[in-house]
């Protein structure tokens, strides 16, 4: 009577057995957590708020007079005094306006709440259970808060644009200090300012992803990354620090006006990326090592 072997399961990277068609880098798809955070209320509740700070801007425009009511009595010009002149000047003030403190709190938000979320449902334990490698978890769930902190602010000078050029009409950047930027360069200029507030805000993400991974409470991450944030805003107005601010985050934020200018200047965008980047990969590799090694229980 002949008999037929049984295959040996297939093996794992650490030579455990694993299930017949089981590939950790399959588990969780990068869709299928962005289904699942762009289907929570939080996400929907930032998205309208981001979209309606354009149209609180235009009244409050409309209320309070056009440029010539709003320079200063000193003859100084800001950005925010030249906000009507066009549509770019107008997603240029919203960016302004917004880059200290409101872009801050949807990258905490997205980065804060995804791990420690899951932590506080008592489902992250089923999630590693399924089973999802741990890196391959924090992995996927980086790349998607990341992705809708992008999103987030792309989506405020989109609305800006659209909503400036039917109040305002579509024409050159009028610069504060004189001059402007011609049409044809508005465009990759704002995707300039835009790519560097991302960037300029990795350490706000670094800092709210890792404090996810180090606690149930989603709020205490969240608002652990904006209180540290506002703290180094604070630290970068103490000009009695010298030049030891240049090594803040905070200190670099507002360097995208480089690029607003008739001559691109890089210095001060390159220097506040490489401290952003530094600080962010040191923040990025804690919370993978941190969490590799935890226990989770909830």
């Amino acid at each position: 009577m002949s008999t037929v072997e049984t295959p040996p399961a297939p093996k794992g990277a650490a030579g455990a057995e694993t299930a017949p068609g089981y590939a950790a880098g399959r588990t969780l798809p990068l869709r299928v957590e962005a289904l699942r955070q762009w289907r929570r209320r939080r996400t929907l509740v930032m998205g309208g708020v981001l979209a309606a700070l354009p149209f609180i801007l235009l009244i409050a425009f409309a209320v309070g007079g056009g440029p010539e009511d709003d320079r200063n009595g000193n003859g100084r010009i800001t950005l925010i005094d030249t906000a009507t002149a066009s549509a770019a000047n107008f997603a240029a003030t919203s960016l302004f306006v917004s880059a200290g403190f409101l872009l801050v709190v949807p990258v905490a938000l997205f980065c804060g709440d995804t791990v420690a979320s899951e932590a506080s449902w008592s489902s992250l334990r089923y999630l590693l259970a399924s089973p999802v490698p741990r890196a391959r978890l924090l992995w996927s769930k980086l790349v998607v808060a990341l992705g809708f902190s992008l999103a987030a602010m792309v989506l405020l000078p989109v609305v800006a644009l659209a909503v400036g050029t039917v109040a305002y009409g579509w024409g050159p950047l009028q610069l504060p200090t004189g001059g402007a930027l011609p049409t044809g360069d508005i465009l990759p200029r704002l995707a300039l300012v835009v790519a560097f507030v991302f960037v300029s805000q990795l350490v706000t993400a670094g800092l709210a992803f890792w404090l996810s991974t180090r606690t149930d409470a989603p709020l205490g991450a969240v608002g652990g990354a904006v209180g540290l944030t506002i703290v180094g805003n604070v630290l970068d107005a103490v000009t009695a620090l010298g030049d030891w601010r240049e090594f803040l985050p905070a200190h670099w934020q507002f360097a995208w006006a480089d690029a607003l200018q008739p001559q691109l200047e890089w210095g001060g965008m390159v220097k506040g990326t490489a401290v952003s980047v530094s600080y962010a990969l040191v923040l990025f590799a804690l919370a993978f090592r941190g969490f590799a090694r935890k226990d989770i229980v909830s």
